[in-house]
């Protein structure tokens, strides 16, 4: 880690706690700044706050006072999740108090180069599969995973070395609260309306993606999705050298043709190879691929390593059969675009989809030519009703509520047969009835396990 003298003596305040709040609070402690941390979880229930205070650290717990900041703070860590509309945060912006995220703070400390990935859909993908191909077949070095993939860049940022990369999943929250931070390669997947009841509007969502690379230059490489005109005209606005992967034409970085995937004039292998199914995962393989080869990995291990690479925990993860019935975990799909993705690599006449969750004001017209031919739709949480009306536009024969995704998980197998996928692809967040979209996966993969005990028995 570089030890650097920036934050040494400077009263900072940490709002919300968190992995990335606990992880930015006891870096900064450790560079020699006066840290403050607010949480709103009440002391007695905030094990995190508590740990804190036991390392001396200062901590308000119980909710968000805002004469707190009429304290001198040289600026704010924010967690990406509050809103820019929280009082704290809204009157630290009217005293000009600088606010940032943590990955700030990571980009600052990190003797590793930095591999960044943005987008709407596909990042978790990509960051885990250039982790592995950057990986694989080393002599010295290893590519760590970081930031909203579920490790808090601050902390993983104080590990690695010179010899190392930090391939970080950044979300638009995260990229809203940058100063300095440049990645040495940055990678954005796609564009699509998201997060809108958070940053209001598309315009302001696309904005804060965008700024992965407000501060890359010649020396820096931005590679984006060549099969979307507005990344392509945004990407020509950039001050990095960029180049584009595409599932249609020949690019500058790897592309797709004729069920070949090439980088430059060189095949790397063929589309049936990868070891995961969808054009999706195709875009997802296409930006990795063309990291490997800025980073000089041999076709031979990027072939075997995304061959045998079978996708990540809830993003379109086999679980296993059931007397012939095949168990899909898709449930970090919490909006339409990544369901439509999912139900790209399907049979529809042989697939049962498991959907719902937190409504956030969406119709769901765009999902009735993707659910059309489903064998059978199983709903659940705040949106089912929209979504029932979207499968009765499908022409979709059975359509059945369920309380949970548990009880959706048996219903599904009861009705279904032998030779039929089960697809838990919810398309909504998971907020209504759980934590977050990790504990809906937990919570349906637990379910097929006892499907599957029962049949045993």
């Amino acid at each position: 880690m570089k030890q650097i003298s920036k934050f040494q003596n400077q009263k900072i305040l940490v709002l919300g706690l968190a992995r990335s709040g606990v992880s930015a609070a006891k870096l900064l402690d450790a560079l020699g700044a006066i840290v403050t941390v607010n949480d709103f979880k009440p002391f007695n229930e905030n094990p995190e706050a508590q740990e804190l205070l036991d390392e001396g650290i200062r901590v308000i717990t119980g909710g968000h006072p805002v004469d707190l900041l009429e304290e001198d703070f040289a600026f704010m860590v924010k967690n990406p999740g509050i809103l820019y509309a929280n009082p704290m945060v809204e009157k630290a912006l009217e005293k000009n108090i600088p606010i940032y995220t943590e990955v700030e703070l990571a980009y600052l400390v990190s003797e590793a180069e930095i591999i960044g990935i943005t987008g709407t859909n596909g990042k978790t993908t990509t960051t885990t599969m250039i982790g592995e191909l950057l990986t694989a077949d080393r002599a010295e070095g290893k590519a760590y995973l970081s930031g909203n993939i579920g490790y808090p860049a601050s902390d993983i940022a104080q590990i690695v070395t010179s010899k190392d990369q930090l391939v970080m999943e950044l979300s638009s929250f995260q990229l809203m609260g940058i100063d300095r931070f440049t990645p040495k390669v940055a990678v954005i997947t796609n564009f699509y309306e998201a997060h809108i009841d958070y940053h209001g509007s598309r315009e302001e969502y696309v904005a804060a993606k965008w700024r992965i690379q407000e501060n890359m230059g010649p020396s820096e490489t931005l590679i984006v999705n060549g099969d979307q005109e507005e990344l392509v005209e945004f990407g020509a606005t950039t001050s990095a050298n960029l180049v584009l992967f595409s599932t249609t034409r020949k690019t500058n970085g790897a592309y797709a043709l004729d069920e070949l995937i090439y980088y430059g004039e060189e095949p790397i292998m063929k589309v049936s190879e990868l070891g995961v199914v969808g054009k999706h995962n195709l875009e997802n393989a296409l930006a990795a691929i063309t990291v490997a080869k800025l980073y000089k990995v041999e076709s031979g291990t990027i072939r075997e390593t995304l061959h045998r690479f079978s996708g990540v925990e809830h993003r379109l993860q086999y679980i296993g059969q059931v007397e012939g019935r095949k168990f899909y975990n898709d449930s970090k799909a919490t909006n339409i675009l990544a369901t439509e993705r999912a139900l790209s690599g399907f049979d529809n006449e042989k697939l049962i989809l498991l959907a719902g969750g937190l409504d956030r004001g969406n119709s769901f017209e765009e999902l009735v030519p993707a659910m059309t031919g489903l064998k059978a739709l199983v709903l659940f949480g705040e949106t089912k009703n929209k979504l029932m009306q979207a499968g009765l536009a499908a022409g979709i024969p059975t359509i059945i509520f369920a309380e949970d995704v548990e009880e959706a998980a048996e219903i599904a197998y009861n009705m279904s047969e032998s030779g039929d996928s089960i697809l838990l692809s919810p398309a909504n967040a998971s907020w209504d009835k759980y934590k977050n979209f990790e504990i809906r996966g937990e919570k349906f993969v637990e379910a097929v396990k006892k499907i599957s005990e029962d049949e045993g028995k």
